[in-house]
């Protein structure tokens, strides 16, 4: 950021590079970043993780549970998670064959509710020789062929998950910790649930009544619904080792949790908790980011950053996000739901309504939206081939900053104040 008499010069993380605009100083409330986003690897980032697994969190090191298995698979993120897999996935590799040699090893990848990862995100996320050279299953949630049933979550949801994983000798999960907008936190039993459950699962665990909840919000574990069923999940599925990390807003590793799947995964959280609270005044205007690729790519992935504005933003005030969308809309029955209501407040109205047992997919992400539009209108600014969809889904679209602050202030007015939240991903914001 840079400072003259009048202006203030502000960068977002948009795509794989970033927006720049000014805005008036006196109209500006500030720019709120979490003590995370300025945060630097204090070692190595190999470092970091080979200290992690050597000392891990309530269980025994990998390479002494790895000894007399067969086989492991190691649970991985897809396409829309920043996890680096190039980095912790053969530190995990190296781990369980120092210690056993001709363990038959299989990578997951826990695409929860997602598309499948295509050969290109694969590369991009694992590098050329592990896609090359490690064998890789792509976790479909629709496919029964590949899911045992567990009997019933807490909740009175079945729980399906990919059999491979329910088969092998030893499972594991590699994966980041982010504030998340309804389960708290991202990481640790969030690799099993959503990430390798059946479609029924994730239904049930993301319905209407729990996405209600003032518990399912982020920065919240405690009395959380979702992340209730997640655990249990986790527990039944035999999960028995993760390698978690905390990343800055370069995406560098500072901080690594190993070891076992809770007490590793709450370790992490309260790190993060303490590094991504930000503090923001109840602003007219906040302008939001997503963090840029890979969490920006799409519209669905972008109600993560409102949810982050939503927590500040005035009444009748409005929020402009940043977010490239180079792949649309994200979800068609996420797009239809928005698109085909006649207002964001009749579509909320009408979720709220849904039985768990009925829960439609990418409903809860509707819903999101539907309660966020319903009190503040949303500015998306983003690639002008995504108009129409923005548009279509009850938002108003433009092309850049300087366009959406002049839409905003037409129902702000001048003297509106302005906040920003560059990465509303990484944040923890509580307004003040």
């Amino acid at each position: 950021m840079r400072m003259t008499e009048d202006c203030m010069a502000v960068q977002v993380p948009y795509d794989k590079d970033e927006l720049s605009f000014t805005l008036p100083r006196r109209r500006l409330a500030g720019v709120f970043a979490p003590a995370l986003a300025q945060k630097r690897p204090a070692f190595p980032e190999k470092e970091i993780l080979s200290r992690a697994l050597a000392e891990p969190f309530g269980s025994p090191r990998l390479e002494e549970l790895a000894r007399g298995k067969r086989s492991a698979v190691i649970i991985a993120s897809d396409h829309t998670r920043p996890v680096p897999s190039k980095l912790i996935m053969p530190a995990l590799l190296s781990a369980l064959r120092q210690a056993n040699p001709g363990m038959q090893i299989s990578i997951l990848i826990a695409t929860g509710f997602h598309r499948a990862s295509s050969n290109e995100e694969l590369r991009y996320k694992f590098g050329d020789e592990i896609v090359e050279n490690e064998r890789i299953i792509m976790h479909d949630c629709r496919d029964k062929n590949f899911l045992l049933s567990l009997g019933r979550l807490p909740s009175g949801g079945e729980l399906w998950l990919n059999k491979l994983a329910l088969q092998c000798d030893l499972l594991l999960a590699e994966g980041f910790i982010e504030p998340h907008f309804f389960a708290g936190f991202s990481g640790g039993r969030k690799s099993v649930l959503p990430g390798i459950a059946g479609e029924q699962s994730v239904l049930s665990n993301h319905c209407a009544e729990f996405i209600d909840s003032r518990q399912a919000r982020a920065g919240c574990l405690e009395g959380n619904p979702m992340h209730e069923d997640m655990l249990w999940a986790a527990q039944k599925a035999g999960l028995a080792f993760i390698v978690n990390v905390i990343l800055n807003q370069d995406k560098q590793i500072i901080a690594a949790y190993a070891g076992h799947p809770e007490s590793a995964h709450l370790a992490g959280c309260e790190k993060l908790r303490r590094l991504a609270l930000c503090e923001v005044p109840e602003s007219q205007i906040i302008i939001v980011g997503n963090g840029g690729y890979p969490l920006d790519q799409n519209i669905y992935q972008a109600v993560k950053g409102m949810s982050a504005a939503e927590s500040a933003i005035a009444p009748g005030g409005v929020i402009i996000m940043l977010a490239a969308c180079r792949d649309g809309h994200g979800g068609e029955a996420f797009y239809r739901s928005l698109a085909e209501a006649s207002s964001p407040l009749e579509l909320l109205q009408k979720i709220r309504r849904v039985p768990a047992a009925k829960t439609r997919p990418d409903q809860w992400e509707s819903q999101i939206l539907a309660r966020i539009l319903a009190k503040n209108p949303v500015i998306m600014v983003s690639e002008p081939k995504n108009h129409a969809l923005i548009e279509a889904m009850h938002m108003l679209a433009a092309t850049d900053v300087e366009q959406a602050l002049q839409m905003a202030r037409e129902k702000t007015g001048a003297k509106a104040k302005i906040a920003v939240i560059p990465d509303g991903v990484a944040a923890i914001v509580r307004k003040i």
